[in-house]
């Protein structure tokens, strides 16, 4: 004989109600998260490539960390070395019109502000760590104090530097050495300030040995210039260099990141839908559920 109950269907429209309460947890989880799943292993098939483009991504947000500090650094080179190349330009003017003229009222002040500014640029720092002293950070590269110094104080003893400059992977497999030390850029400007600083204080009217002692330095400026001048277009071309790779890197993490927001964000729209179903769905099955429920068969005897 054939046994009439409902138990039976009751489970199973248990067993459906609980699938549609779980998978409605888990759009409901998504929608709060704005994520596909709870974890990598969740993702399946992208799993690994998840995995290795957030990988690149730190190693790629690192580089460009150190890009930008690189760049930023490179930046203040190049303004310390415009302020020498300004100073001593103007420097040099003021030294050709006292030679045209044979008048240098004022000249002298003109020196020593000049060379008070090479020297300060010279000794300038970053986190107080001086910027031009290779790897002798523990003192100032430029050492003489005055112009009057200098008289007495040879170019290899001035300046205390040494050719340990700074280096940075800005890429991968691109490492660039973008640090300067102090002589690169003042040994030969250096030379001429000695040769002023011989001739002794030149007053308001030029005499035939400073006059001599004058032209000699111009032509130190000269060649102390184009040394400067050298220096700052190497390290223009440096600086260009990893600006256009920290822009490459930050296109690429951008890439990256699209890849991994393509693979674990969620489709906010879509879940929105999804959440809509299956809460009508579920709200469905508690109703079958409910009237399931009710059904006795002593109603029907």
């Amino acid at each position: 004989m054939t046994r009439v109950a409902t138990i039976p269907l009751q489970r199973t429209m248990a067993s459906a109600i609980s699938t549609a309460q779980e998978k409605l947890a888990i759009t409901q989880k998504q929608l709060s998260t704005g994520k596909k799943a709870a974890d990598f292993a969740a993702l399946g098939t992208e799993t690994v490539r998840n995995l290795s483009a957030h990988t690149l991504l730190e190693q790629q947000k690192a580089q460009s960390t150190v890009s930008k500090r690189v760049s930023t650094t490179m930046s203040l080179y190049q303004g310390h070395i415009e302020g020498i190349s300004t100073s001593t330009t103007d420097l040099r003017k003021q030294i050709m019109t006292a030679i045209g003229t044979g008048q240098s009222a004022g000249l002298q002040e003109a020196i020593e502000s000049s060379f008070a500014q090479m020297r300060a640029s010279l000794n300038a720092s970053e986190g107080g760590v001086p910027m031009f002293a290779g790897s002798q950070t523990d003192q100032f590269p430029f050492t003489v104090n005055t112009l009057a110094d200098a008289a007495n104080v040879p170019a290899d003893q001035a300046f205390r530097d040494d050719d340990v400059l700074s280096t940075a992977r800005v890429a991968d497999g691109v490492d660039v050495t973008y640090g300067i030390n102090a002589s690169s850029i003042g040994k030969g400007l250096y030379e001429a300030f000695r040769t002023l600083a011989q001739a002794g204080q030149i007053g308001s009217t030029l005499t035939p040995a400073n006059q001599a002692a004058l032209q000699k330095a111009v032509a130190q400026l000269d060649d102390g210039t184009k040394q400067l001048n050298a220096v700052n277009a190497d390290n223009g071309r440096k600086q260009n260099q990893v600006d256009d790779l920290t822009q490459r890197g930050d296109d690429r993490g951008l890439l990256l990141q699209q890849v991994i927001q393509d693979n674990e964000d969620a489709d906010l729209g879509q879940v929105a839908v999804d959440l809509a179903q299956q809460k009508t769905v579920l709200e469905a099955s508690y109703s079958v559920f409910s009237q399931l429920s009710s059904l006795s068969l002593v109603k029907y005897l």
